[in-house]
């Protein structure tokens, strides 16, 4: 299988990139799509070239550090996908795929498709948390929480903070992921307590890191790797109302 990988190339967020193709052979159908860039890569070590950056961890779908566009999709042409979970059996033998970064000023690019994704941990750390106590963990049954609540906060904790959303919203906002990661917890007995403070305070942050405002346009949702619903900005929205009230 013979592809031609048209990739975004860019020494550092302070010089000027461009594309650049490469013709590579002896690819199979069963590759990962990573693997076919460790492949890749193979053949600019071998000459002596530098290879490409890209991001990657579990390759499992689970850490979202793989996410790139191809072909002007996020993750490429699959719903509910992660890059790492794309196989080449996804392409025909011969096709040009262009793969290029996250495009946000709030993503700035480090190298070539790697992107600068700290802007979610500054968010998280302004409240995506529970205060608790040190010591022994409680009993799992200790609080009982019905089924209905629970399922709704677990579909909102599936986020995995890819970015595909910041990247694929035309005004790169991060309302998708900030929203799943207040209701998860807001949904939640143990997160009543300090739910106000919460939505005011990741919210704001949010703010303070420069993404866009959501205009509902709900291209986040359809990009999702996981699937998790625009229904969460709708709820985060209300729960900031109450917040600013009972605050």
């Amino acid at each position: 299988m013979k592809i031609i990988f048209r990739i975004w190339r860019q020494n550092s967020g302070s010089e000027k990139g461009g594309f650049k193709e490469y013709e590579v052979n002896d690819l199979t159908e069963d590759m990962s799509f990573l693997e076919a860039l460790d492949h890749l890569n193979e053949i600019l070590v071998l000459k002596n070239e530098k290879v490409i950056a890209y991001e990657y961890d579990c390759r499992e779908g689970i850490c979202g550090q793989c996410g790139v566009f191809i072909n002007g999709r996020a993750h490429g042409p699959h719903e509910n996908m992660t890059t790492c979970q794309l196989h080449m059996r996804s392409f025909y033998d011969g096709e040009t795929i262009t793969i290029e970064p996250w495009r946000a000023d709030s993503f700035p690019i480090i190298k070539d498709l790697v992107v600068d994704r700290s802007a979610f941990d500054r968010i998280i750390e302004h409240g995506a948390y529970i205060s608790a106590k040190t010591g022994t963990a409680p009993e799992a049954n200790s609080i009982l929480i019905g089924k209905e609540i629970s399922d709704r906060a677990m579909d909102a904790a599936a986020c995995i903070g890819c970015g595909a959303c910041v990247a694929t919203c035309k005004n790169s906002s991060a309302a998708l992921f900030t929203s799943a990661k207040i209701n998860h917890l807001n949904s939640l007995p143990q997160g009543k307590l300090e739910q106000h403070h919460r939505v005011l305070d990741m919210t704001a942050q949010m703010e303070e890191e420069g993404f866009g405002h959501c205009s509902f346009t709900g291209a986040c949702e359809v990009e999702c790797p996981e699937g998790i619903s625009i229904v969460n900005i709708a709820e985060m929205n209300a729960r900031y109302m109450k917040a600013k009230i009972f605050g």
